[in-house]
């Protein structure tokens, strides 16, 4: 089965296995010519002719067409002459059903009923009663060109299912990788969020301290001071522990639905404590009912970065910031507007690219931009019931 589901052309050992096949036919003529009387024995040139024929068989897989055309050549003579008409048929249907097997089918059947023409017009002038005979028999040369022409329709439908096999193969492969791209994002995202906003409150909070330490260290406001700090170390808590419940997720392999740890529309009111500690001016508005999970976490991760970019480049004391979150027409609606000198002159970070992809996770669309005169907005449309 291995050796008629492969291509001959691609076979391995295809030249040591045609010339033992040619040898095969070889001896198969020989012992026709000796032993059935169907015509003269062949002569010194009959034997040069029924031998010659053979050669050709060697390079049958290379050139099935030249290979036919030199048998027909060699064969044709070896007729007319007279000498046994059964000893080149071996090397007759070897040549037909490689031409059957390798060539189109339209072109095997012309090409066939060309060579039984050509062959059964010269039968029937040399030599009538074989030529009638070789008609009645050519049945069998039609049975191995359908033969040859079956067994390539055959490896064409084992070639499609490989094939088929391979490219699902490489699509399960494919998708694999995707999903390993799409976690690896999904987890710089969560760490990009949590991080940069803790560290930004905290740097935040420190300049404070300082700023406090440094302002009159002769009327030192102790309480001041001791806000600050405790404002860091209940954020360095803060980080810690939403930090310790994704890495506890992270190694969960659980459902889907459980992966993403951070809360959603509730929990927008300790990000706007948060950056009023650090010193803005947060206005937030929350018009929603309930939202599916994954748009409530994406509008918090929104916000949570949007904020922490104000905070980090708004570049003045009291910096204005207000958030709105409202549902309707099917979506959510999320707004942060801040009146302070926006991200002119800073370094590109990965804010504004995490920001557009978590949009994207949930079938969104984010915009973001510089407002005229000074300020910053982003804003975020969310979906509720399209899926990503």
């Amino acid at each position: 089965m291995a050796a008629v589901n492969r291509d001959p052309r691609t076979a391995p050992h295809a030249v040591r296995n045609d010339i033992l096949l040619a040898l095969a036919t070889a001896l198969h003529a020989v012992a026709l010519a000796l032993l059935t009387d169907e015509g003269r024995r062949p002569d010194a040139l009959g034997w040069t002719l029924l031998l010659a024929a053979q050669v050709p068989i060697v390079w049958r897989r290379r050139r099935p067409l030249l290979v036919l055309a030199a048998v027909v050549v060699l064969v044709g003579p070896y007729h007319a002459l007279d000498f046994n008409h059964a000893a080149p048929t071996p090397a007759a249907y070897v040549a037909l059903y490689t031409v059957a097997v390798t060539c189109r089918p339209l072109f095997t059947l012309v090409t066939c009923g060309a060579v039984l023409a050509v062959t059964v017009t010269i039968m029937l002038i040399v030599n009538h009663h074989q030529g009638v005979e070789l008609l009645r028999i050519s049945g069998w040369v039609i049975a191995v060109v359908f033969v040859g022409i079956d067994v390539r329709f055959y490896r064409q439908y084992i070639a499609a299912v490989v094939e088929r096999a391979e490219r699902a193969e490489r699509t399960r492969e494919e998708e694999a990788r995707r999903r390993v791209a799409e976690e690896r994002l999904r987890i710089a995202r969560d760490l990009h969020d949590l991080l940069a906003h803790s560290i930004t409150l905290i740097g935040v909070q420190t300049s404070v301290a300082a700023h406090v330490l440094n302002a009159d260290p002769g009327r030192l406001d102790r309480t001041a001071v001791a806000t600050c700090l405790d404002d860091i170390a209940e954020t360095c808590r803060t980080a810690r522990g939403e930090l310790r419940t994704t890495l506890e997720v992270l190694r969960e392999h659980g459902s889907p639905d459980t992966r993403d740890p951070l809360p959603g529309l509730p929990g927008l009111d300790g990000l706007a404590e948060a950056a009023r500690v650090a010193g803005a001016r947060v206005e937030l508005t929350v018009t929603s009912d309930e939202v599916p999970p994954a748009v409530g976490a994406a509008a918090y991760r929104i916000v949570q970065e949007a904020l922490t970019n104000a905070v980090r480049h708004g570049g003045r004391d009291g910096l204005g910031i207000r958030v709105g979150v409202r549902a309707g027409e099917g979506a959510l609606r999320v707004t942060v507007t801040d009146d302070g000198a926006g991200t002119a002159g800073g370094t590109p970070g990965f804010g504004l690219v995490g920001m557009r992809e978590r949009a994207r996770s949930v079938g969104g669309t984010l915009d973001a931009g510089p407002l005229p005169g000074q300020g910053f907005e982003v804003s975020a449309v969310l979906p509720l019931g399209g899926t990503p």
